[in-house]
This record gives structure tokens, C-alpha cells and sequence, in this order.
């Protein structure tokens, strides 16, 4: 189950049909991280003073279902107090489509090389455009905004690999701070080559490609790929799932015996910035 509220998770003046999309996705998200193909969903929700919002929420809500093959099951509504910041909980469930065992965090074994899927840094860099904290042109504003708004995990593709990796999760508060859970979990330690890290051009033309760019995106979070281990042998068979579900893999470090997180830039160490991502206690 995944929970978003607002002020947290989406801003106050995000479209609604967009609130509803980000929900389901990142719900999926899981779903996909896990190798499990959605089977349907049940929603908690709070109806809203605006019925003009309601039905905006509703049909967002249809359009991710329908997306993600993931029909709503069911659920339950009450009254929205007012005012009160909007919050939404979905539940995901899913089935996993391989004998193998389901992945997860705690797998991963040293030699074995780390993995991210698509690109990362977008929905921060969207969410920046979106306070007033960083432009860019017009194409690239609307692809980093929907990165933002409208994420689209790829559950196929999670499916394909699960029989093929040793530990995964999906990055959803930073690739940083994601990566230090799955290192803890599986006690090992990780280094990540920031030079690696896939940044797409709508990222490059509102933040540049630096270091520091490349820190932003690696802690910004929101991101919703997959983040995984898995044996050097495999990386010809992963990248031909990439390949035929159009969502390229990059590796981006590799673990060893030990623990704790490594940084190297420009076949540099660097030090670890002061967050690592986004933290759901202080």
C-alpha cells in the first residue's frame, strides 16, 4: 500500500486526474520491483468539498488503471474534512509471473554489478520547475513536469528480469538513499559512479550534467525505476529485456564485501552529501 498527501507527495495545485495517476503508479512501482504483474487494486478515498475535483480525480484514476491493466477491486470513501490537506491510499495487488523467488532487498551478494532503468533526476528537476526553482525550454519543461506528475513504471519489464537478479527495488526517495537500504539489507557495500548515472536531456538542458546536477538527481527522488543487483553473466540477458521492452538498464556500480555507501565522480571519491534522499522520519 502506498499513501500520497499532499504537500508530500503532489502539490496543492497539481491537476487532480494527475493525483490520481501518481497514486496508482507508484503502487505498480512496487508491483514491478517485485516481478508481479497488477491484479487489482482497492482505494481509501476522501470525497472532496469540490465535486468538479472529484470527478477530474476519477477520471485520472480510470486512465492509470487502464494504463497498467490494473483494475479497482473496491475500497471505501468518507467525507473530506475541510480544509485539510488532501491524502489518498491505494493497495496493489499483484502476482508474480516466475517459479523464481521474489526479489527482494536483501539478495544481493558482493561481485554482483548495480543496475537503475530509465532515467534519473526527472521528477525532481519537474518538481523544481514546478516551484519556481529552475527552467528550461518548453519541451523539456512539459517532459520533466509529467515525470513528475505522471510516472510510468514499467511493470513489464520487472517482470522480465526478476528471475534474473539478486536483490530490487523501485527508486522512489532517491537513488542515494535507496541504494544505502538495499546495501544495509543485504550487507554488503555499494559504490556508485556518478558519471553513470543516467540523466536524459530534458534533465541536461534545466540542470546542466556537473556534479552537483548529478547529486541533485541521484537524491531527488520520485523517480520510480528499478534498482537492482544481479551477476555480471546476466547483463546480456538484461539488456535484451531492455531492449524489447523499450526501457533502457544502465549499470551504475557494483558491490563488494563490506558496508555503507561509496560516491566516485570522474574516477574520484567523493563524499557523500549531507542527504541522501528523502527521509520518512527525521
Amino acid at each position: 500500500m502506498d499513501t500520497v498527501v499532499e504537500g508530500v507527495h503532489f502539490l496543492a495545485e497539481d491537476p487532480a486526474d494527475t493525483v490520481a495517476w501518481k497514486l496508482v503508479a507508484t503502487n505498480v512501482s512496487d508491483l514491478a520491483a517485485k516481478g508481479a504483474v497488477p491484479r487489482g487494486c482497492l482505494l481509501s478515498y476522501p470525497l472532496a468539498q469540490d465535486s468538479s475535483w472529484n470527478c477530474a480525480f476519477l477520471a485520472g484514476l480510470r486512465s492509470a488503471c487502464e494504463h497498467f491493466a490494473i483494475p479497482l477491486l473496491g475500497g471505501d470513501t468518507v467525507r473530506e474534512p475541510a480544509p485539510s490537506a488532501r491524502s489518498f491510499a491505494l493497495v496493489a495487488l499483484g502476482e508474480p509471473r516466475s517459479e523464481a523467488p521474489v526479489p527482494s532487498r536483501s539478495g544481493a551478494r558482493a561481485g554482483d554489478d548495480l543496475w537503475v532503468s530509465g532515467s534519473i533526476g526527472d521528477a525532481g528537476a519537474g518538481l523544481a520547475i514546478l516551484c519556481g526553482q529552475a527552467d528550461a525550454d518548453p519541451p523539456s519543461r512539459a517532459a520533466l513536469v509529467a515525470a513528475y506528475r505522471t510516472p510510468r513504471p514499467s511493470v513489464a519489464l520487472g517482470v522480465a528480469i526478476a528471475p534474473l537478479v539478486s536483490a530490487m527495488m523501485d527508486v522512489s526517495d532517491g537513488l542515494l538513499i535507496d541504494a544505502a537500504r538495499l546495501a544495509r539489507a543485504s550487507r554488503v557495500a555499494i559504490e556508485i559512479d556518478l558519471d553513470a548515472v543516467p540523466l536524459s536531456p530534458a534533465f541536461r538542458h534545466a540542470k546542466g550534467e556537473d556534479l552537483a546536477a548529478r547529486l541533485f538527481a541521484a537524491t531527488a527522488g520520485d523517480d520510480y525505476q528499478l534498482l537492482f543487483a544481479a551477476p555480471r553473466a546476466q547483463e546480456p540477458t538484461l539488456l535484451a529485456h531492455a531492449t524489447e521492452h523499450d526501457r533502457p538498464l544502465h549499470r551504475v556500480g557494483r558491490l563488494s564485501a563490506g558496508e555503507g555507501l561509496q560516491l566516485a565522480y570522474n574516477g574520484q571519491r567523493v563524499p557523500l552529501p549531507a542527504s541522501l534522499g528523502y527521509e520518512h522520519q527525521s
